[in-house]
């Protein structure tokens, strides 16, 4: 049995809205679906509303990041009775999710991830490759929404692209503002991120495709002949069976990476 944590007022710099609904609670720990032998890492734990059953599920296993250095004497005095709960102090955005598995196996990361970071914190988690099982993640119902936005669509983006890329993305459900102290403004969503073993048509560099769709995305309201064109001509991309008067928007995964592959080859003929 944990004890209660202390009073903490929420810091805006953190982007800190502590989850306080038990059956939402209950609800994404049912989602995870944590067991015993699970290496879980919690990142943002906060006043432990998810740390808490999680021990639970993994039978004291769990290891937590958090920045905020004065929520952490209350998260070692909640669960000292957890000889393996490990937390590290600093930024998630700056850790190393390869190191921190070691030889170990695959993480399962989840977390209510702060707004402010929730897109940064998501594309560097996404280059850990391998070392990461699965992810579950509480954030804005908008960048959800984008996450799982398939091609057309007005919440399509570089970072639905790169997250199907890599991943399944599965939206959950919506969480209320009311679920929160403090209550955000906006609705939030619990995601479901799974690493594919291959990405989705597997690019031959990729820091070469992350950067077309950076710059394809550059002016959502442009074809991809103007905001490609420093990059390949249109005759190039009609080659390829794509339409250059296309907006970015509209692009399947595969057609990105097949942009992305015709590039590699002219930079690298064999």
């Amino acid at each position: 049995m944990s004890s209660r944590p202390t009073a903490h007022r929420a810091r805006k710099r953190f982007g800190q809205n502590f989850l306080r609904d038990p059956g939402v609670i209950s609800r994404i720990v049912r989602s995870i679906g944590a067991r015993p032998g699970d290496r879980m890492v919690e990142i943002g734990p906060g006043q432990g509303a998810l740390t808490e059953p999680l021990l639970d599920a993994t039978d004291g296993d769990l290891e937590v990041i958090e920045l905020d250095r004065d929520l952490i004497p209350g998260l070692r005095v909640q669960f000292f009775n957890h000889p393996n709960f490990v937390i590290h102090e600093g930024d998630a955005l700056k850790m190393d999710f390869v190191a921190l598995r070691g030889e170990g196996q695959p993480l399962r990361v989840v977390g209510n991830l702060p707004y402010n970071i929730s897109t940064p914190l998501i594309s560097h988690l996404l280059r850990a490759g391998d070392a990461i099982q699965d992810m579950h993640f509480m954030l804005q119902k908008e960048v959800v929404d984008r996450l799982a936005a398939p091609p057309g669509g007005g919440d399509r983006g570089r970072l639905s692209v790169l997250a199907q890329y890599f991943c399944d993305v599965d939206s959950l459900f919506v969480v209320p503002p009311e679920a929160f102290v403090p209550r955000p403004k906006v609705d939030s969503a619990i995601v479901r991120l799974t690493p594919r073993e291959r990405p989705q048509g597997r690019a031959k560099d990729e820091t070469l495709l992350f950067d077309v769709v950076r710059e394809a995305f550059g002016q959502r309201r442009k074809t991809l002949r103007n905001n490609l064109k420093g990059r390949i001509d249109g005759d190039a991309l009609e080659a390829l069976g794509i339409d250059p008067s296309r907006r970015p928007q509209t692009l399947e995964v595969e057609e990105f990476v097949s942009i992305a592959n015709a590039l590699s080859a002219e930079e690298n003929p064999s």
